[in-house]
């Protein structure tokens, strides 16, 4: 039987009103420790966040700000000074609280023995 290995995950959350607090799920993040994994799958789909959010919506700053989520998983030098940081403080960085108009979850944990296999499902299940 396969080994097991601890995961954590997060899902991105795209909030156009913050005061509303209403969001429209557009990706997820993982991390684990064991398989040196940190990555993130999303995407922006533009014609539901119109229509939830309305035509003031800024989509090419909401694909930056993910562009910067998927350069810190990958890590430096494209992560800047967050990227130089350990898997586990860079995946605690991306998943802290704030009040923007990206935001994540509540971290869940989970066993997985495929990481990459897990994200893909997590992704599917969670925004897809």
């Amino acid at each position: 039987m396969p080994e097991k290995h601890l995961f954590e995950y997060a899902v991105l959350r795209v909030v156009p009103r913050v005061e509303r607090e209403e969001f429209l799920n557009v990706g997820v993040i993982l991390y684990c420790r064991a398989q040196g994994f940190l990555h993130t799958r999303c995407h922006l789909p533009e014609d539901r966040l119109q229509a939830f959010a309305g035509p003031d919506l800024e989509m090419d700053e909401l694909q930056q700000r993910l562009k910067a989520f998927e350069k810190i998983c990958r890590g430096k030098p494209e992560g800047g000074v967050i990227g130089r940081l350990s898997l586990a403080e860079r995946f605690r960085w991306l998943t802290a609280t704030r009040s923007t108009v990206v935001q994540t979850s509540a971290t869940h944990p989970g066993l997985c023995e495929d990481a990459a296999a897990t994200l893909e499902r997590l992704y599917a299940q969670l925004v897809g």
